[in-house]
């Protein structure tokens, strides 16, 4: 193994005296959808590369075929997260309880937390292989492999052929299938700032997103829609079936061929360049040593504990509501749907929402948003119980409805984005520049984590505070065989008190206490000189 080439830490790359490259990971969690992470790259290129006639002339030329491939790269990349987002939306139409959809939704965590394995992806390789072929090769002969292997198990983990579903075994193998694309996302994210020429370096976190963007809505929103009969029956077919175009086993099993076929053509016919001014490396152990250094900062410190706990207020609108919607009767590719008017929605909001982030006090737009999205809670348990009572006939609903949710999803979109981009400026503010990227990874990592961590729990809570009874018959609902057992004897369990929306309330009251808690700590620490957030 070698040890050699510079990294900023998390995986991430700067050009040292070229470029400084921010690197920021979307952790917000999506309503429509399961969280996905999204990367956006500012990246501030040398002025005088900028100037020079010849930069100006170049443009991408030279670059086409890099960044054709680094876009398939972050395309495949999104498959396995946007699978990993269809499987909670498959599981609620098996009636699982929402403590197994608090266990599969550990299998979002790896993106959250790769900051603990990246220096080891960015310091270890075999020089004669490539720097980045090295993790990126075995890496997605792995996803290839998982996925083949998964699609001649799939049906029989999500009780399918009159089975249960394993939720525990589904987990694990979906958990590996995400660490094993964060793997791959700090290896390509390394190597795109070494295959792009310095001019075009920019171009990477435009692959990234639109690369990564587009990979999940194939492995999510396409793949719902083709799976779904009755989307395919309605506007693909002529002659009605009880099943979709295609199924999960078959769309794995072509995925993982894909994976393998591309993995063998980059190995075989993408020589990996090294750039030595781009590749110097302090080794793995003075990256964690940084690390160490940036969290004993009693301001870091101070924060760390605020980004792990502002989310609280949000948790449940956020991981169940999509949920409690398919519950009520919603089909579940129509809500996968919605996330495609959101796209433009998300791009263009950041770009107006930075002109008031990026003065010295991004972190009042931050506390300006929250109260507005904690009411957002409250709305969509309005929405959610409305949708139990408007139904027209079972499953469907008025167009008003679907215009309503479509709105209230995309003014929440504002509040939402308001925190994420005051957040990102704040980030930026005070990461040190000695170590930009390892500051930055930290940060992203504690913010990522502060919005998993409160999901889980909130859907594990959800059955624990929902009250059922026997309607028809003696007994009781409060646990599967009890259901079981009720139904047996002719009765019927029905849900007396919903703990979605003792939760609902339950978070927005908490969001509001923490307002009051860290309001004025956190505009202190937005305050501070840039001196206090140094190591020294």
């Amino acid at each position: 193994m070698a040890s050699k080439g510079t990294k900023d830490n998390g995986g991430r790359k700067r050009h040292v005296g070229q470029h400084r490259l921010v690197d920021v990971t979307d952790p917000e969690p999506e309503f429509s959808a399961p969280h996905i992470p999204l990367h956006t790259t500012i990246t501030q290129p040398d002025l005088e590369d900028m100037n020079t006639d010849k930069g100006k002339d170049q443009g991408l030329k030279g670059d086409y075929s890099n960044i054709a491939l680094l876009m398939l790269l972050y395309i495949l990349q999104g498959i396995p997260l946007g699978l990993g987002g269809s499987i909670p939306m498959l599981l609620q139409t098996q009636n699982v309880s929402y403590k197994e959809q608090a266990i599969f939704s550990f299998v979002f965590w790896p993106f959250s937390i790769k900051l603990l394995w990246a220096p080891l992806v960015d310091s270890l390789y075999f020089a004669w292989f490539g720097r980045r072929k090295t993790w990126l090769v075995p890496i997605q002969y792995l996803i290839g492999l998982f996925m083949f292997v998964l699609s001649l198990n799939i049906d029989d983990l999500m009780g399918k052929n009159g089975g249960v579903v394993n939720i525990y075994t589904l987990t694990s193998i979906f958990f590996m299938l995400n660490f094993l694309a964060a793997t791959q996302d700090i290896a390509v994210d390394g190597w795109a700032l070494t295959m792009l020429s310095r001019r075009n370096v920019g171009w990477a976190s435009t692959c990234n997103t639109v690369g990564q963007t587009a990979g999940y809505f194939l492995g999510n929103v396409l793949f719902m829609a083709l799976e779904s009969a009755h989307f395919c029956n309605t506007y693909l077919r002529s002659v009605p079936s009880d099943k979709g175009i295609v199924t999960l086993s078959y769309f794995l099993r072509i995925w993982g061929i894909v994976f393998v076929v591309t993995t063998t053509l980059v190995w075989v016919l993408k020589r990996e360049a090294e750039d030595p001014e781009a590749d110097l490396d302090q080794g793995v152990i003075g990256t964690y040593k940084q690390l160490l250094n940036v969290i004993r900062l009693p301001s870091v410190i101070s924060y760390a504990v605020i980004i792990l706990t502002a989310k609280i207020g949000f948790s449940v609108a956020d991981s169940a509501t999509t949920l409690k919607l398919i519950e009520a009767g919603m089909k579940k590719e129509t809500l996968a749907l919605f996330a495609v008017p959101m796209i433009p929605i998300q791009i263009i909001l950041p770009l107006i929402i930075s002109k008031f982030t990026s003065g010295p006090s991004p972190m009042t737009v931050f506390l300006k948003a929250m109260p507005v999205r904690l009411l957002f809670g409250l709305w969509y348990a309005f929405l959610v119980w409305l949708a139990y009572h408007i139904q027209e006939t079972p499953g469907e609903f008025p167009v008003y409805f679907y215009l309503l949710l479509l709105g209230s999803y995309a003014l929440h979109q504002v509040s939402l984005y308001s925190m994420f981009v005051a957040q990102m400026a704040f980030h930026a503010k005070i990461s040190d520049p000695a170590i930009g990227g390892t500051y930055m990874t930290l940060l992203n990592t504690l913010a990522n984590l502060g919005g998993n961590w409160p999901g889980t729990v909130a859907l594990w809570m959800i059955d624990g505070l929902t009250w059922k009874e026997c309607q028809g018959s003696s007994g009781n609902c409060g646990s599967p065989s009890e259901s079981e057992a009720c139904a047996a004897e002719g009765g019927s369990c029905v849900t007396t008190i919903d703990g979605y929306y003792i939760e609902s309330i339950s978070c927005v009251v908490i969001g509001f206490l923490w307002l009051l808690w860290r309001r004025r700590k956190l505009l202190q620490l937005d305050s501070l000189p840039e001196s206090s957030w140094k190591c020294s």
